[in-house]
């Protein structure tokens, strides 16, 4: 989408900056754009669990006196930037999706990492968005927020479990989020809804309070491209003592981007159209994602179409997943319980009747993924995949009807996996299809090649290959 002149709700994170080092206008004037669009578009889509206008505008005030001065706080100075409602934000509650956390249950005084890395380089928090309860699942639809629709046709869903994140993102009410991805929760939404979205490396964006899901659980960058993904992953990187986990501070990744880094020339992609024949793909995703591959051979990188030997993961991952889920809610009572998404009911039960053993056997199969996948990307520096098989289906369901899928892994056999193996992977949107909703094309790197992922990804979009209509203003 070519942003008109006087629209800041359309610039990328990078144009705002840029804007602002010139004079062209202020933080003030991009955060009151955004929460003007944010006023506009919030009733079609339902992506927003809290907006703190009076807050986010006092913010930009401080940025552009900052700014006056020409003494940025830090990269993101001034920029507006939104929220996940799971991740902890001092002064607000992070209700999580969820009939059963009170508002009032506070003290609300601490911030995620995430959350405190965004203050520490003067970004404008301007509101916390929607989530399935406890991102439970990959769609946007809970008992406290309602269903969160997608740009495009707000008849569709959004995705999940960053679905607010994403809508937000795609309609320009902020440049930038953080979401959260246990099994393809910042992925699913960004291919849904046309944006960039990254899962880092496990470790790489510290996390606290540690997820009930374990570490199958990331942070991760929402943006519209990849370089202002990067400048985003940058800050969150940040270290926090909090998270025993974290990985050690990398180098800045959108100062590479910048620098103008080689691309994918000589590159050795693997390109797995349908993971060794065990997904169905649809015929749109297929044609844009082969495109997309296409463009990468002539960008300079060496393709292959192969397979890593690996069966579905599915119930290794369902016992880790829906276990995190029993030992989430296991304080409730039972009139508590009755306020939960009855699926994640379903999902809970399920988990309480897994053994010790079992869990320890998912974490074997776990393990041996891991190493099939090292293996894999000894041989291959990325692999490409769709990031879904599908497009975007009616919203408020859990799976398309008529699919014959029970639970939202059915239909998301890209994605999980690689919440097991701990690996960055992003998704690029790469087309439409028929009825004009988006499709993503997924990069996956071995463990710690996030930079990689970034550089691939980034020379897709300066080449226009992730170039895709933008939504309708609902």
């Amino acid at each position: 989408m070519t942003p008109e002149p006087n629209d800041l709700t359309a610039l990328t994170a990078r144009q705002l900056i840029a804007g602002y080092e010139r004079g062209d206008f202020s933080p003030v004037d991009a955060t009151r754009a955004v929460l003007e669009r944010i006023e506009a578009v919030e009733p079609a889509v339902n992506a927003f669990v809290r907006v703190d206008a009076e807050q986010a505008v006092a913010r930009a005030e401080a940025a552009a006196e900052r700014r006056r001065r020409r003494e940025p706080l830090g990269l993101l100075d001034g920029v507006p930037v939104t929220v996940k409602d799971l991740l902890l934000q001092a002064g607000a509650p992070t209700l999580r999706g969820s009939r059963t956390v009170r508002p009032d249950a506070g003290p609300w005084d601490e911030d995620a990492p995430a959350v405190a890395r965004l203050k520490e380089h003067g970004a404008v928090l301007v509101g916390k968005t929607t989530t399935p309860e406890f991102g439970w699942k990959g769609v946007t639809d809970s008992p406290l927020t309602g269903v969160t629709r997608n740009p495009y046709d707000p008849s569709r869903t959004a995705g999940g479990s960053s679905g607010g994140s994403a809508a937000a993102v795609a309609l320009g009410a902020a440049p930038l989020s953080v979401g959260t991805d246990g099994g393809g929760s910042v992925r699913i939404p960004a291919s849904f809804c046309g944006i960039f979205g990254l899962k880092p490396t496990y470790g790489r964006i510290p996390l606290y309070p540690a997820s009930p899901f374990g570490t199958l659980s990331h942070a991760g960058p929402m943006a519209r491209d990849a370089a202002d993904a990067a400048l985003l992953l940058d800050v969150l990187s940040g270290p926090d003592p909090r998270d025993w986990s974290q990985l050690p501070p990398a180098p800045a990744t959108s100062a590479a981007l910048a620098d103008g880094a080689d691309g994918v020339k000589g590159l050795r992609i693997a390109y797995s159209p349908s993971l060794g024949g065990q997904v169905a793909v649809g015929a749109a995703v297929s044609s844009a994602v082969r495109g997309a591959v296409e463009r990468l051979a002539e960008l300079g990188a060496y393709i292959e179409e192969a397979d890593p030997d690996v069966a579905d993961p599915v119930e290794a991952f369902h016992t880790l997943w829906f276990s995190g889920a029993a030992r989430l809610v296991q304080h409730l009572g039972t009139e508590q319980r009755e306020l939960l998404d009855p699926g994640l009911r379903e999902v809970c039960a399920a988990g309480a009747r897994a053994s010790a053993l079992d869990y320890l056997a998912a974490v074997d199969v776990r393990m041996a993924l891991g190493r099939r996948m090292g293996r894999f990307h000894s041989s291959y520096d990325l692999l490409v995949t769709p990031t879904l098989p599908i497009t975007a289906f009616e919203a408020g369901t859990e799976v398309p009807r008529g699919s014959g899928h029970r639970r939202w892994t059915g239909w998301t056999p890209f994605t999980y996996p690689f919440n097991l193996t701990q690996q960055p992977a992003a998704t690029v949107p790469c087309g439409v299809d028929e009825d004009g909703l988006p499709i993503g094309v997924q990069l996956v790197g071995a463990r710690h090649q996030d930079a990689l992922v970034l550089r691939a990804a980034h020379a897709l979009y300066e080449s226009g290959a992730a170039t895709i209509p933008g939504p309708s203003a609902p």
